[in-house]
């Protein structure tokens, strides 16, 4: 497999109180054959999960995935003409959604008119937010398309329209917490051998050619990696073209982009090999500032690690998952609209950070008493109507009817054998019945188990 790290050899840290949190929460083992996400992110999860991921398309949906698209350990917010934002969403800290004057009165979430057509499962969390809830006067957030719905939770504030009525649950991201340090802790994994300040070796080669750049593999290797020391952008800054060649079939492509400041610029749109995309990776361990626009559909998954970041998401679309340990603005740029965010795994072996992955994934949904429904005011009066507030740099408590162009015609995009997805759902206290109901203090031997491996980890980083 690719590159790996010297293992300490006490894979037992934390193992009583990570053991009594999975066996309350009825979790399993992840699949042996991998080097996960922590916490179980990146793959489909689940027993209704696609064998084969289509391009952006409309088709009906059949199928459905339990585990996070979105992940944002800071604020998310909506601005100017976004659009929508497929699969399952956290954001730790709160959802202020503040269009533009003219601009769509909808921002879809869970379920998108256009994209893999894979949401979580009806019934289930869509979204759940951390601080406080925003919709602007005049515009709503849907979580809800014909016969899919799903759950709006927050644990703070509601203003605006949510449909269905949100559900106020106070400890709504308290199983989510924990991934907020294991994904910076990853990026910098990821990044860095043996989490030192020494870069992971490449054995890529990155050639800018004109307004293209060319990531060359070296035709072997399970793990291709490579280094960006700059922008992925014409000299002027303009839109450039990103290709991929000499990768073998299989592989995992790690690409970690370097620097306190980057932005890339495409009009990046699919890729040569069919499975590529669900085995990509784009990986920022350093940046504090992330610009990220173009026309094209940029496929890969994204995981941004530091925590007081501000991503900035212009693309037209992106295919795969996006976890950042910061904040997230989902925009547009001029008088163009329609950007959306849609939901593909990340599939790849990633390089082993020295301990083992934890036994459960991360839950579905909230682990709380029963839920109020919370009134779902109409067009009331909204705080977030003044000046765009500014992304917090800590979660916690904190103050898309788009009309699609021409429908993509479905085309296969995964002939790889996939990664077998773990089966059954996960825990979910969605607000219809049947679901498994995790108690508070499963969450809590959760976030103590992840705790005290990261301590583990960290007292290893200085010994």
């Amino acid at each position: 497999m690719g590159t790996k790290m010297r293992r300490s050899g006490k894979k037992h840290r934390a193992a009583v109180t990570v053991a009594a949190a999975a066996a309350m929460v009825g979790a399993f083992a992840p699949t042996a054959a991998a080097d996960p996400l922590p916490g179980g992110l990146g793959p489909c999860l689940g027993d209704d999960c696609p064998s084969m991921w289509q391009d952006p398309h409309s088709d009906p949906v059949t199928h459905h995935d339990s585990n996070i698209n979105i992940f944002v350990g800071g604020d998310y917010l909506v601005r100017e003409a976004a659009s929508e934002a497929e699969g399952k969403i956290v954001t730790l800290g709160q959802f202020d959604m503040m269009k533009r004057e003219g601009a769509s009165e909808i921002y879809n979430v869970g379920v998108a008119g256009v994209g893999s057509r894979v949401p979580p499962p009806n019934g289930s969390d869509y979204l759940t937010v951390g601080g406080d809830l925003s919709v602007q006067s005049g515009k709503r957030l849907l979580a809800e398309e014909g016969d899919n719905h799903g759950v709006v939770r927050y644990a703070q504030g509601l203003s605006g329209t949510v449909i269905p009525a949100a559900v106020h649950d106070a400890d709504a991201i308290v199983p989510y917490t924990p991934l907020r340090d294991q994904l910076t802790a990853a990026s910098h994994c990821y990044a860095y051998d043996d989490n030192e300040d020494h870069r992971r070796p490449a054995n890529g080669t990155v050639q800018k050619d004109g307004s293209d750049t060319y990531f060359t593999g070296d035709g072997t290797s399970d793990l291709q990696v490579f280094a960006v020391d700059a922008d992925l952008t014409t000299e002027a800054g303009g839109q450039a073209g990103i290709v991929f060649r000499g990768i073998p079939d299989g592989a995992t492509v790690l690409v970690n982009v370097y620097g306190s400041t980057r932005n890339i610029s495409t009009y990046m749109g699919s890729l040569p090999q069919a499975g590529l995309r669900e085995h990509l990776m784009w990986n920022f361990p350093d940046a504090t500032t992330i610009g990220l626009k173009g026309t094209g559909q940029f496929q890969g998954s994204v995981l941004i690690g530091q925590q007081s970041s501000v991503a900035t998401l212009a693309m037209s679309g992106t295919n795969g998952r996006f976890y950042t340990a910061g904040s997230l603005t989902h925009t547009s740029e001029g008088e163009s609209g329609g950007q959306e965010l849609h939901a593909y795994p990340f599939n790849g072996d990633l390089p082993d950070c020295g301990e083992e992955p934890s036994p459960s994934p991360t839950p579905t949904d909230s682990p709380t008493p029963t839920p109020t429904d919370s009134p779902n005011p109409t067009d009331s009066p909204n705080p977030t109507d003044s000046p765009t507030p500014t992304p917090s740099d800590s979660p916690g408590p904190s103050p898309s009817e788009s009309t699609p162009g021409p429908r993509p015609t479905p085309t296969a995009t995964h002939s790889w054998p996939p990664r077998p997805h773990p089966g059954g759902e996960l825990p979910n206290t969605g607000s219809r019945g049947g679901e498994w109901v995790i108690g508070g203090i499963a969450a809590a031997l959760l976030v103590a188990g992840s705790a005290a491996t990261l301590m583990a980890r960290r007292t290893r980083r200085r010994g």
